[in-house]
């Protein structure tokens, strides 16, 4: 009897085929969502791309976004490196995606509160009115609105009344501008690091660290008052006189005006990309009205209420999964990994390219089709193992997806209830970015043909004494 040695020896890693010097840099960069898919259905759930000469591993599928959930996958990968230079840029000790371990687990939990959906609780008359104020600003009446830039204006007119009592819209383009160039820059690496001495990034970069600034010193009066609001930025500030060494003065700066930067481009492309899906696709705007009527017809707005707008939540959640912001996680390995029968050595960056399956036929009927009914009861395409990961897997998963999902619901909700809106013709395609975020592109526009509803206030919920 022969006995069958079963061959232990590790996968080669395939390399994807590039252009000399520049790699798959051009490919990557149009479309990396794309790209990244392309690869996993040529080359398999591992493989090599070359970007400038930078070599770097991508693991990709279903089996990398439920390897990243899994005890391996937590112990074996870490989030620093690809932040560091962000975190040094600013002369700060550590942000929440900088950090690992049990810093990372205690970061979140000062920070899980603010970011929780339950932050919005007996807000939402209020929220209705700032996206009443950003609509009276950017969103008139027979004109052509741009939908990515008026998003960033409204979310941070919300974000900013919320949480510190003031908007901060005079700083909307600098953000904007120092978040494009420090990504690309120093996070993705897509760019030379000369990049950050243009002249528009630095006028962009002084005045985001003026808002800094401005926002520490209003926070520290704060305290000083004994007015420290019970939110997200509160949260930040006590943790700081609790432990002045884990939350350093010298982190303030970025941790305070970290929600203008995680919303503003994230959520705006988010939303941007449903109002297209909305009115490009047959048969969905008529019931985002009628869902949106109804919310309103109530007069009094809750959590739960937003929260069960079924079909509108339903076309974020199609937006994210077609122009997903998180495309792609970079972790380096913390040890020898073993994904798939391949083995990747400790200290190895890597690509995870977990919004792979959303382009899937075995995961998404008709997967470039825009479809909300994809995530009724009745099908739950999104709910296979692996398949969707629009807030990203494992340890950093977005904290604040929660609070994004209401905040989502009473934009896209409130705009369509307010105003009728249509794309610039019927045979309109949208043209999309893939920097520093992907999604829809600035010159997305849409014509604002008239007004559906007057900005009639909602009445406060009455919230109960616990």
């Amino acid at each position: 009897m022969v006995a069958v040695v079963e061959d232990t020896t590790p996968k080669k890693i395939p390399k994807v085929k590039g252009i000399p010097i520049v790699g798959n840099s051009i490919e990557m960069g149009k479309n990396p969502a794309a790209f990244f898919a392309k690869c996993y259905q040529e080359y398999g759930p591992v493989y090599q791309v070359n970007v400038f000469g930078r070599k770097q591993i991508v693991i990709a599928g279903a089996e990398a976004a439920k390897f990243m959930s899994t005890k391996a996958g937590r112990e074996g990968l870490r989030s620093k490196e690809f932040w560091d230079d962000f975190v040094n840029h600013f002369g700060a000790s550590k942000t929440l995606t900088q950090i690992d371990g049990e810093e990372h687990r205690r970061m979140r939990n000062i920070m899980r509160a603010g970011f929780s959906r339950e932050a919005a609780e007996g807000q939402y008359h209020k929220i209705a009115h700032f996206i009443d104020d950003s609509i009276a600003r950017d969103w008139k009446s027979g004109e052509m609105t741009g939908v990515l830039e008026a998003f960033q204006y409204m979310i941070v007119q919300v974000i900013g009344e919320l949480m510190s009592g003031e908007a901060p819209l005079e700083y909307v383009k600098d953000i904007r501008i120092n978040i494009l160039f420090l990504l690309n820059t120093l996070v993705a690496r897509v760019k030379p690091k000369w990049y950050l001495k243009s002249p528009k990034f630095k006028k962009a970069s002084k005045r985001v660290d003026e808002l800094g600034e401005k926002t520490v010193a209003r926070f520290m009066q704060h305290a000083e008052d004994g007015t420290l609001p019970d939110n997200l930025l509160g949260d930040i500030m006590r943790a700081h006189f609790d432990d002045p060494e884990f939350v350093q003065k010298r982190d303030l700066a970025v941790l305070l005006t970290g929600p203008y930067v995680a919303g503003l481009d994230t959520v705006a492309n988010t939303v941007s990309g449903a109002v297209y899906g909305i009115l490009k696709t047959p048969g969905v705007l008529e019931r985002v009205q009628a869902e949106a009527d109804a919310l309103y017809a109530k007069g009094t707005v809750t959590s739960m209420d937003v929260r069960n707008l079924h079909y509108i939540q339903a076309c974020i959640k199609e937006s994210m999964r077609l122009w997903p912001v998180a495309v792609g996680q970079m972790r380096t390995t913390t040890k020898e990994i073993e994904f798939e029968g391949f083995k990747i050595p400790a200290d190895e960056m890597l690509i995870i390219g977990t919004s792979v399956p959303h382009f899937m036929e075995e995961y998404f009927t008709d997967p470039m089709a825009f479809d909300p009914d994809r995530y009724s009861e009745e099908r739950k395409e999104h709910m296979k193992p692996g398949a969707y990961s629009p807030f990203g897997r494992g340890p950093h998963t977005c904290l604040g997806q929660n609070l994004a999902e209401v905040l989502m619901g009473m934009l896209i909700s409130r705009l369509f209830y307010r105003k009728h809106l249509a794309l610039e013709s019927p045979d309109y395609v949208l043209k999309t970015k893939s920097f520093p975020t992907p999604g829809p592109a600035m010159s997305f526009k849409v014509k604002v043909e008239g007004e559906r509803n007057p900005a009639t206030p909602l009445t406060p919920e009455v919230m109960e004494n616990v």
